[in-house]
């Protein structure tokens, strides 16, 4: 009889597929199938288990991902642009979740901008994750808020309006974690979620994912021939986990290392003059010059350490209030009248 092939398993004992979802049924090369590989791969290497995780989703084709990975964790699907609320009442209801929200150029830089804006004022524990193509593919390819001035759709019509750059709206709105990938950039897009996860508070995630059916052609800034001539990596980035010893062969000097919320690092080897990614004025600064020299950055752009995040704002318990009793939610007479004697 054949011998069964053993799969490999990662540090809890499951295998890859165990990560897996649904197969997609969005257009072959779609970007957005970069991003799920890549959302499976961190999650697997991390030993989370899939029950931890609540995946979270708006309208678009960005919606439709959390269907393709980690089939046994938690889900809630929202309208069009409200993610964020879905995400803010997660993490108040059980903060021992990780909340990995999906969302859109569409979704977040138009009906969902409000939203997308209070979460990173909130710093709301969310790795936020915006499949960026500059178009609406549902709706057969309009330009979205984030396509780039004077580009050229798929049926030739120029963009006569400014782009929103997402990341440089989130270090204005105060994020404490912003960042750029490019879905054909699969190491770098990794390490990013990896520290997305390990980061507390509202992780910003732009990953500019080419949508092959309507805004992949030579005149498009979002497409993949544009991202490989025109991305420009801020760092080399490496990953170390809580539980890895740190292991690297980098001369002193040349890593700045960032350590996460969970006792994780992020090892970043400066490729870009000497960029420093939690200098917040410089961060806005080199993003500016980047739009004058038509470069896309990627990498981490700006990193805020010891910020509370929303629910230490708010002075929530420890134990999840899911998990809380109805003798610990009902308060006794005297307790209650102490109480009212307070808003006196």
């Amino acid at each position: 009889m054949p011998t069964e092939i053993q799969m490999p398993t990662n540090r809890i004992g499951l295998t890859k597929k165990e990560y897996q979802g649904l197969t997609t049924t969005l257009c072959s090369g779609c970007g957005h199938n970069s991003i799920t590989s890549g959302i499976i791969s961190a999650c697997y290497d991390l030993g989370i288990h899939p029950h931890q995780l609540a995946k979270l989703s708006g309208i678009g084709c960005s919606s439709k991902t959390p269907a393709y990975f980690m089939n046994r964790s938690h889900g809630f699907n929202a309208v069009h642009g409200r993610m964020p609320s879905i995400a803010t009442g997660v993490e108040v209801a059980n903060r021992t979740l990780i909340n990995l929200g999906i969302s859109g150029d569409g979704d977040s830089a138009s009906i969902g901008m409000g939203q997308f804006i209070h979460a990173i004022r909130r710093n709301t524990n969310l790795v936020y994750i915006i499949e960026n193509n500059g178009t609406y593919g549902l709706t057969k390819g309009q330009f979205s808020a984030t396509a780039d001035y004077e580009a050229l759709d798929h049926y030739k019509n120029i963009n006569k309006y400014q782009a929103l750059d997402l990341v440089e709206l989130a270090i204005i709105c105060g994020a404490t974690f912003a960042a750029r990938s490019f879905s054909g950039d699969r190491k770098q897009m990794e390490a990013l979620i990896k520290a997305a996860i390990a980061h507390n508070g509202c992780a910003i995630l732009d990953i500019i994912s080419p949508c092959v059916t309507f805004n992949d052609h030579k005149e498009s800034t979002k497409g993949y021939e544009y991202m490989k001539e025109h991305d420009v990596p801020l760092e080399e980035l490496g990953f170390v986990p809580s539980f890895e010893e740190i292991k690297v062969d980098y001369q002193p000097g040349e890593v700045k290392d960032i350590e996460l919320h969970d006792g994780s690092h992020l090892l970043l080897k400066k490729l870009k003059e000497e960029y420093d990614p939690t200098d917040r004025k410089k961060a806005l600064e080199t993003i500016s010059k980047a739009k004058d020299e038509h470069q896309v950055l990627t990498g981490l752009v700006f990193f805020k350490k010891n910020m509370p995040s929303h629910h230490e704002l708010l002075k929530l318990p420890e134990t999840p209030l899911k998990d809380l009793t109805d003798k610990e939610l009902k308060p006794s007479h005297e307790d209650f009248a102490t109480l009212i004697k307070t808003f006196n």
